[in-house]
């Protein structure tokens, strides 16, 4: 393990973060709010750690994949730790446990929340709890790494690999800097253009400002007590669909399209199954609550939001779906594993997982009946390597195990089995609501200190892929040797 590069590293990351945190700073000045106090100590805080980490570049600045992981968990784990100070100080979520799930939940994308009443803080909390949902959906290392060209490509993409969302990880051009710069650049963009469309669509800019950093992060965290439900507008519903949407599809899709090879992008075997996912889902679920809406067009307004809002993961409610038949609410649960597709913002197992699964089982079937063919599994019309299907039947084996070790803890709690296990299912993949106690009108409030910390665990797990947590928790990580 290189200790020092991996301190140097978290020291530029530290230094990054309390830049992007004068923002919601210069905004509580403004708006002389108390919170302005607790920004100024994360701020000061992050920079005087930061300069101390980085005050002395290694010689050895090697990074490897064990260094990898370390630094992507280290700096999800910390920047949230900073991030939560600004609300504690505040006295606007009174407890430091409380503070961190929201700040975690932000950062990772989740948007489960513990606030009862959201549209009480100020307007700073706002918008720095909709902003580490920008911040964490394109992922805080490839920020960083879009921002810091002298990085060498092998170690850069160490530390790409350990946090961008999916089964494998590639360059879209040949350095990793401008791969990242790429991404971010369309990230941008699509953020901009949801913005001028809220505005455009009658919402304030500060609404179609925080709005849009949650949709392009697939976060979910409104600003409104009901959610995007608040507005009560079919225009704004249909805009923050599409773009949660968009936020859900692969990034190097955009950039095939962009470069001029739309047909090649337009052939996504992943992007096929996620369009059917979303379209056969939507049908069945607008014609099961068809008789409790005004028209077939209104119950399809409310079916392809949740839809749409829960495969990408992003979380955003316009109907309370506990109202819904069952067959509905399954139907949304099982989107909610499924999640968006690999390379977007959105958490989950994400699609291609999934069809690298049925895949695998289905050619394991056919090498039972015919013992002696080969079959080579194939992805986007290219054989797929065995040491990708190995990492995903060892990714689902460490969520399996995950999930019924948080579930079991969560028993401790004196809440239902639907409670508890869509609690550890929206909180392993990033989704937010569940059902029951935490389901679309609730919220996680009522759960105990320890459960708190578990699915904040869960959240960082969720969206760093379970290997970086699991790395930074193992004793083998830390041995010299």
């Amino acid at each position: 393990m290189n200790y020092k590069m991996v301190a140097y590293l978290l020291g530029r990351i530290f230094i990054i973060m309390a830049v992007l945190m004068c923002l919601p700073l210069i905004l509580a000045l403004v708006q002389k709010e108390d919170t302005c106090v607790g920004f100024i100590v994360a701020v000061l805080a992050q920079l005087l750690l930061g300069f101390f980490l980085c005050k002395r570049k290694p010689e050895n600045s090697e990074i490897y994949a064990k260094e990898g992981l370390v630094v992507v968990a280290g700096c999800w784990l910390l920047t949230s730790l900073f991030g939560a100070l600004p609300f504690y100080i505040s006295g606007e979520i009174p407890s430091f446990i409380d503070a961190f799930f929201e700040t975690v939940s932000g950062f990772t994308t989740t948007g489960a929340t513990i606030l009862n009443d959201i549209e009480s803080l100020s307007m700073s909390a706002l918008f720095w709890r909709s902003f580490t949902h920008w911040i964490g959906g394109m992922g805080v290392l490839v920020f960083v790494l879009a921002i810091m060209p002298k990085s060498h490509a092998t170690q850069s993409m160490h530390i790409m690999r350990a946090e961008a969302p999916g089964p494998q990880v590639g360059k879209l051009v040949s350095r990793i800097q401008n791969t990242a710069r790429i991404l971010y650049a369309i990230y941008i963009a699509l953020t901009l253009l949801e913005v001028a469309c809220l505005c455009f669509a009658g919402l304030p800019f500060f609404d179609s400002l925080l709005n849009s950093f949650s949709t392009a992060g697939t976060g979910g965290f409104a600003i409104k007590n009901a959610s995007i439900a608040a507005y009560d507008s079919a225009v704004v519903d249909m805009i923050i669909t599409v773009f949660m949407f968009l936020f859900g599809i692969n990034f190097s899709l955009f950039y095939l399209m962009l470069s001029g090879s739309i047909l090649q992008a337009l052939k996504s075997e992943e992007l096929h199954w996620y369009l059917g996912m979303i379209g056969v889902a939507t049908l069945l679920i607008t014609l099961n609550i068809l008789p409790q809406y005004k028209g077939f067009l209104n119950a399809l307004r409310y079916a392809v939001f949740q839809v749409v809002s829960v495969i990408t993961t992003t979380g955003f409610i316009t109907a309370d779906y506990e109202q819904w038949p069952v067959f509905s609410q399954t139907i949304l649960m099982i989107l909610l594993f499924v999640g968006a597709c690999a390379g977007s913002t959105g958490g989950g197992l994400k699609v291609s997982r999934v069809l690298i699964l049925i895949k695998a089982s289905f050619s394991q079937m056919r090498q039972q009946i015919r013992p002696r063919s080969v079959t080579a599994l194939h992805l986007e019309g290219k054989p797929l390597e065995a040491g990708v299907v190995t990492t995903v039947m060892a990714y689902m084996s460490i969520y399996a195990f995950t999930f019924v070790a948080s579930h079991l803890l969560l028993s401790l709690d004196a809440f239902s089995y639907a409670t508890n296990f869509t609690a550890v299912a929206t909180c392993l993949n990033n989704v937010g609501p569940g059902l029951d106690a935490v389901g679309p009108v609730h919220n996680f409030s009522d759960f105990s200190l320890f459960s708190k910390i578990i699915l904040s665990f869960d959240m960082l797990a969720g969206r760093l892929e379970l290997f970086p947590m699991i790395a930074l928790l193992s004793p083998t990580t830390w041995r010299r040797r």
